[in-house]
């Protein structure tokens, strides 16, 4: 079976229902009010944003809700996710937990103050 491949944020979205949409859209709105200057791409067939270099993706799954603001601002903030599920570069947001609001915006201006 073929990937579908997609070419904007919005028909990323319109994939997705239920808890899975809202917690896509609870980041989202979290994203943009951090960098609401960045331009909103597809990248890895994921929504990621961008200004120079690109700051975040995140992607929708079964269960959670992946972000991905590159190794080092998780390796930097390590202390206050260890109730989530991380590798080298991701985190993991239970669908069944509101997305922690401050602790993206944490992620996301510490990724910003590297660039």
């Amino acid at each position: 079976m073929e990937t579908k491949k997609y070419k904007t944020v919005d028909s990323y979205l319109a994939d997705f229902d239920g808890l899975a949409k809202q917690r896509l859209h609870e980041l989202r709105a979290i994203i943009i009010e951090i960098i609401p200057d960045a331009e909103e791409i597809i990248s890895y067939n994921m929504p990621a944003y961008k200004q120079d270099k690109v700051i975040c993706f995140y992607a929708g799954y079964k269960n959670h809700i992946g972000f991905y603001p590159t190794p080092k601002p998780l390796a930097a903030l390590a202390e206050k996710l260890v109730k989530y599920k991380t590798s080298k570069g991701a985190i993991q947001f239970p669908l069944d937990q509101p997305i922690p609001k401050t602790l993206v915006k944490q992620l996301i201006k510490y990724r910003l103050s590297i660039l």
